[in-house]
């Protein structure tokens, strides 16, 4: 699995997590909203800056790069 694929599926686990827990009886609080809010603000900043704080950790943790957009 490469850091990209790892980003997303990490972005979309969190994301279904915090509104499955919004939307539970014992969890209904609407601060898991602010959850979902802080991954897709960190997924729009870096399609901009190019910053992923997950991207960092995963490359430390020992995935790889995606050959696919590599530039000599």
């Amino acid at each position: 699995m490469t850091i990209t694929n790892a980003v997303s599926a990490m972005a979309g686990i969190f994301i279904m997590g915090s509104l499955l827990l919004n939307n539970t009886n014992m969890f209904a609080e609407a601060s898991w909203l602010w959850l979902t809010f802080f991954v897709g603000f960190n997924l729009f900043q870096s399609a901009f800056t190019g910053f992923c704080p997950a991207a960092k950790i995963f490359k430390a943790v020992g995935f790889k790069d995606s050959d696919c957009c590599v530039k000599d």
